[in-house]
């Protein structure tokens, strides 16, 4: 059975400056993330999923596929605000031979459990390969109940990528829901150390984007129980986070961290405002007194 394992960074989308697609910044990003990590996750809230269109999203799937395609998994994001356009998105990864499909809870409307449970059963129906359910309660704008996610498992899903924030969440899934058939994936980088302990063996981190080696760093340190260096770790990479924000969000500052290192520069999109020059100096000062430049 499929499992995501290790680090596997919800990756990035450059842009350019005018707002399209940015298909050489995006093969840079995706050569030099294969290098370093376990597995990609892409067109997610990092990969700016719910800002482009279908074909946009189809064409990052394919771009990704051709470089990462065989070498490391790849899991896309096929979340919409319905299942017609979702359904197009899984069969069209499917058809791409990407590993897996994950989708957040349909946005913008709330939906009731028996509307959720019918989304994700199309998904299920429509593809052969693994379906998570990406809980994002933040994004998607609503809860997913533990018994939603229970019946959810009962039809089919595959597994979730837990993005609650929520450390006793995530410990229930591990206890009432993971098996030999249902995954169990942390959707950051923050809460490694903690889920690691409760028997979590991958995380889904942004700043995995930029900084893919403290991450492996961490989630290695992780897996062979040295928990005293993990901890260390978890601790620089949560004042990274916290440098992060000097951009205003973390999504922001990922586009900032790699042009500060040199892998890329690349724009968000709008409405998006990039980090100005004064934020991305404000971050590359902080980040030279962890010694992370």
């Amino acid at each position: 059975m499929f499992k995501m394992k290790g680090v596997v960074p919800p990756m990035l989308t450059p842009f350019t400056q005018d707002g399209s697609l940015d298909i050489t910044g995006l093969k840079t990003l995706t050569k030099f993330l294969v290098e370093h990590v376990h597995g990609l996750f892409i067109c997610g809230s990092y990969g700016s999923g719910a800002l482009m269109s279908l074909e946009e999203r189809k064409l990052v799937t394919d771009t990704v596929m051709k470089i990462a395609g065989g070498k490391i998994p790849v899991i896309v994001m096929v979340g919409t605000t319905n299942n017609y356009h979702s359904v197009d998105l899984a069969k069209h990864a499917e058809s791409a031979d990407v590993d897996a499909v994950a989708s957040v809870g349909p946005y913008y409307f709330t939906h009731k459990d028996d509307s959720l449970r019918y989304f994700y059963g199309d998904l299920i129906k429509a593809v052969d390969i693994p379906v998570y359910v990406y809980n994002n309660p933040k994004f998607q704008g609503y809860e997913m109940s533990e018994e939603l996610l229970q019946q959810l498992k009962a039809d089919g899903v595959h597994g979730v990528k837990d993005a609650t924030f929520d450390l006793l969440t995530h410990a229930d899934y591990h206890r009432k829901l993971k098996d030999d058939n249902f995954d169990v994936t942390l959707g950051t980088e923050a809460l490694w150390l903690s889920a690691r302990a409760l028997g979590c063996e991958a995380f889904i981190p942004g700043l995995g984007n930029a900084f893919p080696e403290i991450c492996t760093q961490m989630y290695a340190e992780g897996m062979r129980n040295d928990y005293d260096a993990c901890r260390k770790t978890q601790f620089t990479v949560n004042r990274v986070r916290e440098i992060m924000y000097l951009a205003r969000s973390t999504q922001l500052a990922v586009y900032a961290m790699l042009e500060i290192r040199g892998i890329v520069k690349a724009y968000p999109r709008a409405p998006f405002i990039p980090a100005t020059d004064k934020e991305k100096e404000a971050i590359r000062s902080e980040l030279k007194k962890l010694n992370m430049l």
